[in-house]
């Protein structure tokens, strides 16, 4: 088995899900190879001669490698403008080796064929060779099919910046190799085969897409009879010394779905995604299995909300490893010897859906919580030095301009307890049920979307909302200030190497 993680996703860290899934095919002695094509084809388009010989392009392309190893390098995140010198060169170089699509470091945008559309990805298979990629991926899988005798090769698709590249992946190993089996897994192709509306329109490309967790999938599709795998992921095949980070960062899911799972916005509730996890005992017991294992220097916690179970567990039992991950506002935050002891045990930031400021809107959201207990919350987490990195959400269908204003007071107010922040305009899932009483309107043109732009009640509509984004929130000086810390394009995959102690 060939597994595969196509281009474009942030390079931060290694792909979690291949080394699961390597981890558990190896686990029943399967041969398994991994191949992080993300990693391999940003870094050889980085090294490709320019299309322009500008003086900006000319120095990007220059010093693509210094700014690589500045990326893996501590004291960079020392000084902010030179993190974003190197940031805004490594784009400069990706985006100037073609006219056909733009592409950085964390997404990739094809001016030709829709990443939401089935009749384009079918026609980006059908010509591999107008990818940007495809000098890359060419001789790339060429040599990896010809040196060993795969019978199956497996893509993940988890995000959209990464669908017409894996699409025109496997339209060359369809030409190369016709005879092998190709399966189609990962985030993206869940949420796709979740909507009322699918009916897989790749049948006749790909051999096989599943839906959802792939290990048992996959060893049952290799002729390997499984009720469940515990396997741990294993990230020996994969370079772990060139992710564009000063230290390893582990990525570790403990859980699927989400334990709250009543938000209204949310994609897990629309898609009806199950909350499962083995328990926090048996995370722990991987989490220091893999920790002992790789050495990393930070742990990403993958969960959409970490259980207040494994938070306890990893007070109780520290990994001796910094971590981060998104954590549910609750009372407990509220405690401050509970978020000291956070700190003590490892937590260096937490990432935080606060959405709103507005309690009417927190209330039609069913997120469980009021502003009184989100800004007790900041102010412990302040109190206790964890950093936050919070996440708004405007335009939602309970939202009006008024209460978009409490929201930027909201934040005003505790702009010292806020360390990054992330802001969003609402999409919402064509399959919630909040669409089922809203007049809808086309958000992305194909059949592939999972969105939908819709009549807001108040007429708060996006361009209102991204005005008022624009205009007024972002130039409020205390936002303005909070918004600058942000890493460009890494976002909160680098956030934590911004926060000292880190």
């Amino acid at each position: 088995m060939l597994l595969i993680y196509p281009p474009v996703a942030k390079p931060t860290e290694p792909p979690p899900g291949i080394a699961l899934l390597a981890g558990a095919l190896q686990g029943q002695n399967c041969p398994v190879e991994i191949i992080d094509a993300n990693i391999e084809g940003l870094e050889y388009l980085i090294n490709k001669p320019a299309l322009q010989d500008d003086t900006w392009t000319k120095r990007a392309k220059k010093n693509a490698c210094a700014h690589l190893n500045s990326l893996r390098d501590n004291r960079t995140y020392l000084n902010p403008a030179r993190y974003q010198r190197c940031i805004a060169d490594l784009n400069r170089a990706l985006n100037q080796t073609t006219e056909r699509a733009t592409i950085s470091v964390s997404n990739y945008v094809d001016g030709e064929f829709s990443s939401v559309s089935s009749h384009d990805l079918l026609a980006a298979a059908a010509a591999p060779e107008k990818n940007p990629f495809y000098d890359y991926f060419s001789p790339r899988l060429q040599q990896a099919l010809s040196s060993s005798r795969h019978e199956h090769i497996g893509f993940s698709l988890n995000y959209l910046s990464q669908a017409v590249v894996t699409f025109a992946m496997i339209g060359h190993v369809r030409r190369i190799a016709p005879q092998i089996t190709i399966v189609l897994g990962g985030g993206l192709i869940t949420s796709w085969m979740r909507h009322p509306n699918w009916s897989n329109p790749f049948a006749a490309l790909v051999d096989r897409c599943i839906d959802g967790p792939g290990e048992r999938a996959l060893l049952n599709h290799c002729g390997i009879a499984v009720n469940h795998s515990t396997a741990l992921a294993d990230y020996s095949q994969l370079p772990l010394e060139r992710y564009w980070s000063p230290s390893l960062i582990l990525p570790y899911a403990a859980s699927r779905g989400c334990y709250w799972n009543r938000c209204s916005f949310c994609p897990e509730r629309a898609e009806q995604n199950r909350y499962t996890s083995a328990g926090a005992n048996q995370n722990l017991d991987e989490l220091h299995q893999l920790c002992q294992r790789w050495q990393p220097g930070l742990v990403h916690l993958l969960d959409n909300a970490i259980s207040p179970a494994l938070l306890d567990g990893l007070i109780q039992r520290p990994l001796g490893v910094n971590w981060y991950g998104f954590a549910r506002v609750n009372e407990r935050l509220t405690d401050l010897d509970y978020c000291r002891a956070l700190k003590k045990a490892g937590c260096v930031l937490l990432k935080l859906g606060i959405e709103s400021g507005d309690d009417q809107v927190l209330a039609q959201m069913e997120k469980g919580v009021t502003s009184a207990l989100t800004e007790k919350v900041l102010t412990t987490l302040k109190q206790a030095g964890l950093a936050t990195y919070v996440y708004l959400l405007f335009g939602t269908p309970g939202e009006t301009p008024q209460a978009a204003e409490h929201t930027l007071t909201f934040i005003r107010r505790n702009h010292a307890a806020v360390t990054f922040l992330n802001l969003a305009i609402f999409n919402l899932p064509t399959n919630s049920s909040d669409a089922q009483q809203l007049a809808l309107r086309p958000f992305y043109q194909g059949d592939l979307s999972l969105y939908s732009d819709f009549e807001h009640p108040y007429g708060w509509n996006r361009g209102d909302v991204r005005r008022f984004l624009e205009k007024t929130f972002k130039k409020d000086p205390a936002i303005a200030a909070i918004l600058r810390r942000d890493p460009p394009q890494m976002t909160s995959n680098h956030a934590p190497f911004f926060v000292e102690g880190c």
